[in-house]
């Protein structure tokens, strides 16, 4: 006698093609998401890169912008005394003053600046660069102080906002770029992170 075996059914749990194609959906949308958001990090990552870059540059050679020709720091300028001798407002006014013109501030500050800059612009060291930039910025916003509405002669000093001004707003990006791990799309973060002194220090990431 022929036996004749049933189809064989299988009675695990499947989501309905709607269902599926609604999951499969979301996912491309999210992936879609994230890759943009790596694009978009990046491209603040490599703007905010050349606005270092540029101080430095003009800086050093007086490219003729924020810093006259031949007064730039190869030409034996001062890329702080002028800033800093300017400083009438805020909580640290005369020690500003003492620092103006100094050449170890001068070496500092240009070296924060290339240093953030080509870190910024390479995609490397981010966690670095976020921390010696948050600290340039918070030494400028001293600098500047915000919060005040009078200078030292009594004329206002047209602040326009008392806290958030755009140091504390370099500040975050930089935090930002780091925490996001911005160096990876268009730059060297990913080759950066697999040399063995960064793999075995965090912090240099």
């Amino acid at each position: 006698m022929a036996v004749h075996e049933q189809p064989r059914r299988h009675t695990g749990f499947h989501f309905p093609r709607g269902i599926r194609s609604a999951r499969a959906s979301g996912e491309a949308a999210n992936a879609s998401a994230t890759t943009a958001g790596s694009y978009a990090f990046a491209g603040l990552r490599l703007l905010t890169g050349s606005v270092f870059l540029w101080a430095f540059l003009d800086k050093t050679f007086g490219l003729g912008y924020a810093t006259p020709s031949g007064k730039g720091w190869v030409d034996g300028g001062s890329p702080t005394k002028g800033f800093l001798s300017g400083v009438a407002a805020g909580p640290m006014e005369s020690t500003f003053h003492s620092w103006a013109g100094a050449a170890w501030v001068d070496w500092l500050f240009m070296a924060g600046l290339l240093g953030v800059g080509v870190a910024l612009v390479a995609g490397v060291a981010l966690r670095l660069a976020a921390a010696a930039g948050t600290v340039m910025m918070a030494f400028m916003w001293l600098a500047e102080w915000p919060p005040a509405r009078h200078l030292a002669d009594g004329s206002p000093t047209m602040s326009p906002n008392p806290f958030a001004d755009y140091h504390v707003i370099y500040a975050i990006v930089l935090v930002a770029l780091a925490a996001a791990g911005a160096g990876a799309t268009w730059g060297l973060g990913r080759f950066w992170e697999r040399l063995p002194l960064v793999s075995r220090s965090p912090w240099l990431r």
